[in-house]
């Protein structure tokens, strides 16, 4: 069967619409998606384990009349379970690891009518602001080849940017949505804490601070797919706050006269790009002519001490995650199946004591607690996403033996995003600013715990403003 040649002039949405119309097959939808892997992945690597024959399946069993009916959507290769299938987590160390039961978020995916062809590059266990697994290679933008995606969905971010898909997974534990969002010039969009389900493999990850959701290029399939898949699972410790109405009805709605703070400057001191600043700053002039109160402000807190206390919670969770593959196995993992940084987070897990563990925890919650209050007085904050625009790759090495210099490196390069994954609250990426070497810069909004509906009807009112659909990347399907 042939494919659909006028895929990319449709969102997820709109496909969907015609699928359910019966003016296009689900099976012409999923044609159109392989030949645009086979079209552009040898030169993007963003696709690393293609499931057609599990998508032609799915199709064959009857497809429910969802709002996404057919539409060709890749998952993230990591923490996400579809049985029968690889799930990898980037590692070599879980290559040949098959799932044998689905996780709930992959069975609203499902239930929306979303078809699930492939998984997407990552690196290993999410630990990293770019893409570059030593197991599957290297991620590369689909602007600029010799630079990095972002991460840690790297791969979904390049796949959406390459017009593969409208819409992909991703997940975010320290910006790994709104960096690869910033860095392929998509929308990627952080919901508040526990908007979406972990289970049953889990209650939260990383502390609560990683959340599953999507990259997209409309801000409405967005909405519309957090509507699909909010809410807890049976079980869940703690849910996010009830929304009044449907995410997707808040998209064209009038987000009214919203006072907002911007700021380009770093808390832990580190330099920004100017080409980051510039973003920023566009960004806050552009909402000040859409009528917004806007004026310079950042939120007091001692981000050396967050900091301090997430690497605590991402090592203890990592060990875990290497502590429990090595029992499957009944054998330690060899050094040539954990890339260096990796073990080193290892190894900082299983050498920390409980003392430390619950004091940077405590730690941890006096930090949350000193910038809500900042979020009381504003509805919004700008700032920029990254410190620099998408590396070359090779710059942040996952098999550096010098922990000081990557430390250094990704903290230059994200000095933002982290915080409001210990927070939990929303927050995005939008495209609004390329660098005058043509590489994405996204700009950062965020907004109170719980208010992800202000932040989809800003991001609506902007995408109005500022359209960003009809830029494509020099590699294109």
């Amino acid at each position: 069967m042939s494919g659909f040649s006028e895929y990319s002039n449709y969102d997820g949405l709109a496909l969907g619409e015609l699928v359910n119309k019966g003016d296009v097959k689900p099976e012409e939808l999923l044609d159109e998606a392989i030949a645009r892997v086979d079209a552009v992945n040898p030169q993007i690597n963003a696709i690393t384990t293609k499931m057609y024959d599990l998508a032609r399946e799915q199709i064959k069993k009857g497809l429910p009349e969802g709002p996404f009916k057919g539409v060709p959507y890749p998952i993230k290769d990591l923490a996400l379970h579809i049985p029968g299938t690889v799930l990898t987590n980037g590692s070599r160390a879980y290559a040949d690891y098959v799932s044998d039961h689905e996780s709930i978020l992959v069975s609203r995916y499902k239930s929306a009518g979303l078809v699930l062809f492939g998984k997407t590059n990552t690196p290993e266990f999410g630990l990293v602001t770019t893409t570059e697994p030593q197991l599957f290679g290297p991620c590369r933008n689909p602007w600029n080849l010799d630079h990095s995606t972002g991460g840690s969905s790297g791969g979904a971010g390049a796949a959406v940017a390459a017009r593969i898909c409208p819409m992909a997974n991703a997940s975010d534990g320290g910006g790994s949505i709104r960096i690869p969002a910033s860095s392929n010039g998509v929308f990627g969009f952080k919901p508040t804490r526990a908007r979406t389900p972990l289970a049953p493999d889990k209650f939260d990850s990383w502390n609560g601070f990683s959340i599953s959701h999507a990259v997209t290029l409309s801000v409405r399939d967005n909405a519309a797919l957090l509507d699909a898949t909010d809410g807890p699972a049976l079980g869940d410790m703690y849910q996010a706050p009830r929304k009044d109405r449907p995410f997707l009805d808040e998209v064209g709605r009038d987000p009214g006269n919203l006072k907002i703070a911007f700021s380009a400057v770093s808390a832990s001191g580190t330099p920004v790009d100017p080409e980051c600043v510039k973003a920023a700053e566009m960004a806050a002039e552009l909402c000040a002519e859409l009528g917004h109160d806007v004026e310079e402000a950042r939120p007091t807190y001692d981000a050396a001490s967050l900091m301090r206390s997430m690497l605590s919670f991402m090592a203890a969770d990592i060990a875990w995650s290497f502590t429990l593959r090595e029992e499957q196995l009944g054998r330690a993992l060899e050094d040539d199946e954990i890339e260096t940084i990796t073990r080193r987070y290892v190894e900082m897990g299983r050498g920390q004591s409980l003392f430390e563990y619950t004091r940077a925890k405590y730690d941890f919650q006096r930090g949350v607690r000193d910038i809500a209050p900042f979020f009381e007085k504003y509805d919004v904050f700008i700032q920029p996403v990254l410190g620099t625009p998408p590396p070359k790759l090779g710059h942040i090495d996952m098999m550096s033996e010098d922990m000081t210099t990557f430390g250094e490196r990704v903290g230059i390069h994200s000095p933002f995003t982290a915080l409001y994954n210990m927070t939990g609250q929303p927050s995005m990426s939008v495209p609004l600013h390329w660098s005058k070497e043509g590489l994405p810069v996204g700009t950062m909004f965020t907004a109170k715990y719980g208010n992800d509906a202000l932040l989809f009807r800003l991001a609506a009112q902007l995408e109005k403003a500022r359209p960003w659909i009809g830029k494509t990347p020099p590699v294109c399907a």
